[in-house]
């Protein structure tokens, strides 16, 4: 599954979904609003490209990796601390395709897929600077 929504994702599913498919190893990433002195987070998306950047990037991976499966879920909208932003479940025959092709999966997201954070404090707004700027072209930093 490749989804960016605004609903919370059920994590156990997705991983009783992975082990219907004669996996013998899965890694899960979930990416949480940290408490970092904020009130909320809210989280933008070109969706339709971004959608798409995820599937080339979960393809990508599976080729790479040898993935048997692979679920990616982004979240947007108003987040609070504790929720969860990003869910990776990848699975693999062992151990060592699977967190390697999470760790790609989750450099690669941050690298270049455009979606957007930003910090609600008290003391003002701040968009969430990425690890590299988007091509895009909406001049949103990352």
């Amino acid at each position: 599954m490749i989804a960016i929504q605004t609903e919370d994702v059920d994590i156990g599913k997705l991983i009783n979904d992975a082990k219907q498919r004669g996996i013998g190893a899965i890694v899960v990433f979930d990416g949480i609003v940290r408490d970092d002195d904020i009130k909320e987070m809210e989280l933008e998306a070109y969706q339709q490209v971004a959608a798409k950047e995820l599937e080339r990037i979960s393809a990508n991976a599976a080729k790479k990796f040898n993935l048997l499966s692979v679920d990616i879920i982004h979240r947007i909208g108003r987040l609070k601390v504790g929720d969860n932003i990003l869910i990776i479940v990848v699975g693999a025959g062992h151990r060592k395709e699977a967190y390697e092709g999470s760790r790609y999966i989750i450099e690669t997201i941050k690298a270049g897929v455009p979606i957007w954070k930003k910090e609600l404090r008290e003391n003002g707004d701040r968009w969430v600077p990425g690890e590299h700027q988007h091509g895009s072209g909406t001049g949103k930093p990352r």
